[in-house]
Parts: C-alpha cells; sequence; structure tokens
C-alpha cells in the first residue's frame, strides 16, 4: 500500500512537493531540470536503473566521492539475511559509482523507488568527481545504518559488480568489489 502511495504522489510534482515539505524534504525547480545523480549500488546495473527503474539518463560518467565509503550496514531483506550498500563519511575514503544526468522528475520516481522520503535513505547532495576531474554536485542516498557491517546477498554483490564493470570503473575498485563477501 505505501509503495502504491508514493509512486501516485510521485506523478505529481504539486502533490510530491507537499509530501516532500510534510517530511521535512525539499523538492526544488522545475520537473524537467536536470541534476546529476551518484549511483553506488544497485543503480549502477543497467537492469536495475534503466530497466526496473524505467530512468533514460541524458548522460552517464564514471565518478566517485572522496571522503565517504560503501559500507553494508543496512538492514536487508529478508531481515538479517542480507545488507543493501550505503555510504558514510570517512575523510580518507573514495566511492566509486556511475554518475548519472537526470531530470527531476526522474530523481522524483527513483526517490519513490528507494522509500524517499521515509526512514531509510535521505537524498544528500555531495560533490562528486567525474573521470576528467570535473567537480559535479550529485545527489547520492545516505541512510543511518548501524554500527556494524553485515554482507550483501550474492545476488545484490553481483549487481554492484556486473554494474561496475558494465561502466568501467576502476580495476582497483571491481576488486574491491569482488573481495566482498557474501551471505550464502
Amino acid at each position: 500500500m505505501r509503495i502504491r502511495w508514493r509512486r501516485l504522489i510521485a506523478k505529481s510534482w504539486l502533490a510530491s512537493k507537499w509530501h516532500y515539505g510534510r517530511n521535512g524534504l525539499v523538492l526544488e525547480g522545475r520537473p524537467s531540470d536536470a541534476v546529476w545523480y551518484f549511483a553506488y549500488g544497485s543503480n549502477m546495473h543497467p537492469a536495475t536503473f534503466e530497466g526496473r527503474r524505467g530512468i533514460r539518463p541524458l548522460e552517464r560518467r564514471v565518478g566517485q566521492i572522496p571522503g565517504y565509503r560503501l559500507r553494508f550496514n543496512l538492514e536487508g531483506r529478508p531481515r538479517g539475511k542480507a545488507a543493501p550498500a550505503n555510504i558514510c563519511a570517512d575523510r580518507d575514503g573514495e566511492v566509486w559509482g556511475v554518475l548519472y544526468r537526470i531530470t527531476r522528475r526522474d530523481l522524483l520516481r527513483l526517490n519513490s523507488t528507494e522509500g524517499i522520503p521515509g526512514r531509510g535513505y535521505q537524498p544528500v547532495a555531495l560533490d562528486a568527481l567525474d573521470n576528467d576531474g570535473n567537480q559535479l554536485k550529485a545527489v547520492a542516498y545516505v541512510a543511518p545504518g548501524k554500527e556494524t557491517d553485515g554482507n550483501p546477498s550474492l545476488r545484490y554483490i553481483t549487481l554492484l559488480r556486473d554494474g561496475a564493470k558494465f561502466h568501467g570503473l576502476p580495476a582497483l575498485w571491481i576488486k574491491y568489489l569482488d573481495s566482498v563477501v557474501h551471505v550464502e
């Protein structure tokens, strides 16, 4: 029921502005404005982002967010069995992913698929660097996670690994993703 409600609200810009404001978030700009979104989890995989989410990016680039690190410290489904990706501040860290340039309307649709607004992920504007060293302001999803990390499912980490390879992320990042232990 909650998912249907979010999708219904996401179809109306005015209803979304009201709903976001009611939940302490600001929905800025016009629906057609372009924004950068930084994907570090399953949204790196084209079957998830374009197929399942139905979003066609205007542009895509390999990118990173310095000062953050990848964690698997969220509660997954089924509860206690698999942990989805999250990022957290770490001044010595960096997270690699895919920068997608999308419309605000598409970001709104993406937010609804990630449970935003809600208790989990929050959209945060962060400084990202593309592969050419250009600095961009990008929206990334950050959630207050648990103190300890869990393990992603094999299906989930495979989406990250395959998405990273598909987009040509650096070999060291792919090696790191390959080293992540998954739930059996």
